[in-house]
C-alpha cells in the first residue's frame, strides 16, 4: 500500500487575500510540498503535467529530478503524463533518464489530459484522442522492453532500428500506471499489459468509479495476469483536514466557493455525500477513506489532492503534516489488516 499526495500545479489565488502565487513562487513551493512529504513519511508524490495557464506543471521531469535529487526515500510520479501529445520516444528516454537519477524510485501515470487545445498545440486532434493512447502505448512499451526498435505507425513517422537511450536502469522498465476519469477503453489498456489502473475518482460517484474498477479486475483476470482481486488499483481524492470537523468546514468553504471544479455555495455537504472530496477531522479522513473499500475492493495507492481552490503554501504543507502524523498510520494498519 502506498499512501502518497498529487499535485496539478494550479495557480488560483488564495480568496482570503485575493493573491495569486507567482509562477516561482508555485514551482518552488511545489518542491517544497513534495520534500514535506518524504519528511511526514509519505510514500508517493506526484505531479501533473498542464500546458495552459494558470498551470505550471509543463515539464514533470525536470521537476521531479530536482525533487529526486533532495530526497531519498520518496517515490515519485506523474498524475499525467499525456500519452496523446508527448512523443512516444521522448516519454521512453526521459523517464528512464529520471529513472536512473532517482535510483529507481519513479513511476509514471498516463493519461490523455482534458485540455483540447493541448492537442492542436502539439500537432494532434482530440477526435483521435484514444487512438494515440493506443498506438503511442504499444511504441512506448516496444522501446523500452526491446533493445533496438523497427516500427510504423500512423501518428508518427516510422523507426528503422532505433535504440532509445538511456536504456530503463537493471533492464526495467518504469512501472506504468494509466489514469482515467471516465474511459473504459483505458481500463481495457491497463488490464492489457497488466499495468496497474489509477481511478481518479475525485469529481466522480462511487458507482461510475466501481463500474470502472470492475471492468479492469475483469479484463486484468481475462488476459491472464492473476486474479481480478490480484488487479493493481490506485484511487484518487480531494480532502482537507483540521483537528476538529467544524473548524475544517469553515476554512475550506471559501476554497470550495473558488474551484472552478467544484460547484460552490452550500453545496459542500452534498458533495462530500457524492464525490470521494473529505473535509473534517482526521479521524473522518481515516473513516471515510476506508469507506472507499467497500466499492473500489483492496488498492495499492491512495493520492490525496490537497491544494484546490487556492489553499495557500502554508495550509498545504500543515495538512501534509497531518496525513503523516494522524491519518496514514491508521490507514495503513487498517487498511493491511482488511486485505489479510
Amino acid at each position: 500500500m502506498q499512501i502518497g499526495i498529487f499535485s496539478v500545479g494550479d495557480r488560483s489565488a488564495d480568496p482570503a487575500t485575493g493573491r495569486a502565487p507567482t509562477e516561482q513562487e508555485r514551482i518552488k513551493g511545489t518542491v517544497e510540498l513534495a520534500l514535506r512529504a518524504e519528511q511526514a513519511g509519505l510514500d508517493v508524490f506526484a505531479t501533473g503535467e498542464h500546458h495552459i495557464p494558470p498551470y505550471i506543471a509543463s515539464s514533470p521531469t525536470t521537476l521531479l529530478g530536482f525533487i529526486a535529487a533532495r530526497t531519498s526515500t520518496l517515490r515519485l510520479s506523474t498524475s499525467t503524463t499525456l500519452i496523446t501529445t508527448n512523443d512516444p520516444v521522448r516519454i521512453a528516454e526521459d523517464y528512464a533518464m529520471l529513472q536512473h537519477l532517482s535510483d529507481g524510485r519513479l513511476d509514471l501515470m498516463l493519461g490523455r489530459g482534458n485540455s483540447a487545445p493541448v492537442y492542436g498545440w502539439f500537432g494532434k486532434e482530440p477526435r483521435h484522442g484514444i487512438d494515440l493512447a493506443v498506438e503511442n502505448y504499444a511504441l512506448l512499451r516496444r522501446l523500452w522492453d526491446e533493445e533496438r526498435v523497427t516500427w510504423a505507425g500512423k501518428f508518427r513517422t516510422p523507426l528503422q532500428n532505433f535504440q532509445s537511450t538511456p536504456r530503463p536502469l537493471d533492464g526495467k522498465a518504469p512501472f506504468v500506471w494509466h489514469g482515467s476519469v471516465r474511459s473504459p477503453e483505458i481500463a481495457e489498456q491497463a488490464a492489457y499489459y497488466g499495468d496497474g489502473y489509477f481511478a481518479n475518482h475525485i469529481f466522480g460517484p462511487p458507482q461510475h468509479t466501481a463500474r470502472m474498477i470492475d471492468l479492469y479486475r475483469g479484463r486484468f483476470e481475462h488476459y491472464g495476469h492473476g486474479t481480478a482481486d490480484q488487479a493493481i488499483v490506485g484511487i484518487g481524492a480531494h480532502a482537507f483536514i483540521r483537528k476538529n470537523s467544524q473548524d475544517a468546514v469553515r476554512e475550506f468553504l471559501p476554497y470550495f466557493d473558488n474551484a472552478p471544479m467544484f460547484p460552490g455555495g452550500s453545496a459542500l455537504s452534498d458533495y462530500m455525500s457524492q464525490t470521494p472530496t473529505i473535509v473534517g477531522s482526521p479521524q473522518q479522513v481515516i473513516e471515510k477513506t476506508l469507506s472507499f473499500r467497500s466499492y473500489t475492493g483492496d488498492v495499492q495507492r491512495i493520492l490525496f489532492a490537497l491544494e484546490v481552490g487556492g489553499v495557500p503554501l502554508k495550509t498545504t504543507l500543515e495538512q501534509i503534516d497531518m496525513l503523516g502524523e494522524y491519518v496514514v498510520p491508521v490507514l495503513r494498519k487498517e487498511l493491511a489488516a482488511a486485505s489479510a
